[in-house]
């Protein structure tokens, strides 16, 4: 069971709450904030705090606040003998206190104030589980059918994947989860487009009208997809303006420029079209040259993360040699990876190397199978 923290500059009054609750909650005590938020260095010990107004160096609201920012999930509760209304409005207002108390307060009423936070914490924690469940759920479903639908988009978004986790290394960037979130699914509105389009740009052939209108809206489409599931809106906008440039051209057509494009589609930008040149032969210190000769399209400071020796020679270095073992179809499981391209027997493309097989992914190859023939074997990875 998480713990009850108490904070309070009075030990007396904190022998008094050990004395009090410890039958019925593990309690630990902090002499003052600043002890108390030396024991939240480890947040994931407690789920209720409980701490005085009036405290040395800082008082109770401006606690409970870097406790908030500490850990969110941790329930927040005030204790104080100063029942002065504005000190009920801070502590609300700014703290987020679920319950404020006033001196002295009876056991009865404190024990049920903790067992009230208690109840509090388990249904934020068990809400917040849910919805990482369900977001971990449907980037999962969306990525298997970007990989069965698109599957060379698929492989290209692995590994932008990879190549924006090391940028964002480069550049200090600690939160990355949004950003390798966009990568992966930065082509899910491709999906919507008829395969016969798809190929055309695929192949470099010119597109006008209506086609190039239908690939120019990718981004916006994708996006507006993912806009509808909570906690991707940050990797919604990514994805709308990973093809707007620096200067504010480019799409959508906007006033949104410079900074105010989202980091990750500023990064995108970057990465995708240095991996085109680099697809079309060019080595990695010609094809940054290139991006460098076009002003107002990149983020000077992208531009410069990529060109340091470092990053170059990170994204240049070679996935590890691993053993490959060739299979047939029949003795495809789910969870092996492939080490090879899977096409139908006339050459179409349907899963791409380095792809893990699910079961949506199986069916996919066992239908292509009987219908056009699958080329055998099947390269995968070694156990």
């Amino acid at each position: 069971m998480k713990k009850i923290l108490f904070v309070d500059d009075e030990p007396n009054v904190l022998e008094a709450f050990q004395r009090q609750l410890r039958k019925q909650f593990p309690i630990e005590t902090a002499v003052g904030p600043v002890a108390g938020l030396a024991a939240l260095e480890n947040p994931d010990n407690f789920a209720v705090v409980v701490a005085d107004m009036r405290m040395p160096e800082m008082n109770g609201v401006e606690f409970l606040v870097k406790v908030k920012e500490i850990a969110p999930d941790i329930v927040r509760m005030m204790l104080t003998g100063n029942a002065e209304q504005q000190t009920a409005i801070e502590a609300i207002n700014e703290g987020s206190i679920f319950r404020f108390l006033n001196k002295p307060c009876s056991t009865e009423k404190l024990v049920a104030a903790v067992n009230a936070a208690l109840r509090q914490h388990q249904l934020l924690t068990a809400e917040r589980d849910l919805l990482e469940k369900t977001l971990q759920g449907a980037v999962k479903v969306l990525s298997e059918i970007l990989a069965m639908a698109e599957p060379k988009a698929f492989g290209q978004a692995e590994k932008l994947r990879e190549n924006i986790r090391r940028l964002a290394a480069a550049m200090k960037v600690s939160e990355t989860w949004q950003l390798e979130v966009a990568a992966m699914l930065s082509h899910i509105g491709a999906v919507t487009m008829p395969p016969e389009v798809v190929l055309k740009a695929r192949l470099g052939h010119q597109l006008q009208g209506k086609e190039l209108d239908m690939l120019q809206r990718i981004p916006s489409i994708g996006g507006g997809l993912l806009s509808q599931i909570p906690r991707l809106e940050e990797v919604s906008r990514i994805i709308i303006y990973q093809n707007k440039r620096f200067d504010g051209s480019g799409h959508p057509k906007d006033d949104v420029s410079g900074s105010a494009i989202p980091l990750g589609a500023r990064m995108l930008r970057a990465l995708s079209d240095l991996a085109e040149l680099e697809a079309r032969g060019r080595s990695r210190a010609s094809a940054l040259e290139q991006l460098r000769g076009r002003p107002g399209w990149y983020d000077p400071q992208i531009l410069e993360a990529l060109s340091s020796p470092v990053l170059h020679a990170t994204m240049e270095q070679a996935t590890p040699a691993t053993a490959s073992l060739a299979i047939i179809l029949p003795q495809l499981k789910v969870g092996q990876v492939l080490s090879a391209d899977v096409q139908t027997r006339d050459g179409m493309l349907i899963v791409c190397s380095g792809t893990r097989i699910t079961q949506g992914l199986l069916e996919r190859l066992r239908n292509f199978s009987t219908l056009l023939g699958v080329k055998e074997p099947i390269h995968v990875e070694a156990a």
